[in-house]
């Protein structure tokens, strides 16, 4: 994870909050909590505590006037919801760039391989104390083959949904995610429907 790239700043600025000294309060394979002792642009100190995770790809599998969605069982929050396909590089790996890794986690949770697909943007998640980025993508041209899930995902089904239901799951609570409802926004915007 990239420290130096983590830190706040202003726009074009030097960082507004500088930090101190850091250490790493607990680490698991899959997150670090780090604690930054901090200057505060009042000239006080303070313990800043950040949760670090490795950035991932969402994609959103668009097939006529809907899209693919997967649901599984989600641990943190004690039940399924329907999402996005997402991931991030296995850990311990090398990783590569995001498209490609965008493309890898569409084929192994839906078996679905991308013609095209493009770049919607970048979002970070939960900012004020966790450092991971989204990077989200649009796929079309979709062509269906056999999913190659993980062990951890055999639970997971998959179900197209037109674009009114995919509204009427977010607007019903059966999509919580934020990056997903961010990548609707997204993709919304792409197509000229908001402002």
């Amino acid at each position: 994870m990239r420290d130096a790239e983590r830190r706040p700043r202003a726009l074009g600025a030097a960082p507004i909050v500088e930090q101190l000294s850091t250490r790493i309060a607990y680490e698991t394979p899959w997150i670090r909590v780090r604690e930054d002792e901090v200057l505060w642009p009042g000239g006080s100190t303070g313990v800043y505590s950040v949760v670090e995770r490795a950035d991932y790809a969402l994609v959103l599998p668009r097939e006529g006037d809907g899209f693919w969605l997967v649901e599984q069982y989600r641990y943190p929050i004690g039940r399924r919801a329907w999402e996005f396909p997402a991931g991030g590089w296995p850990h311990g790996s090398a990783g590569g760039d995001a498209e490609a890794l965008a493309r890898a986690e569409l084929r192994e949770e839906t078996g679905l391989r991308a013609g095209r697909l493009r770049h919607l943007g970048r979002l970070n998640e939960a900012y004020g104390f966790v450092a991971q980025s989204v990077e989200i993508f649009l796929a079309e041209d979709l062509e269906h083959g056999e999913h190659e899930r993980e062990a951890t995902e055999q639970d997971m089904v998959q179900r197209w949904f037109s674009d009114r239901e995919v509204a009427d799951l977010v607007r019903s609570g059966a999509i919580v995610e934020t990056a997903a409802v961010a990548a609707l926004g997204l993709f919304w915007m792409d197509r000229g429907l908001v402002p």
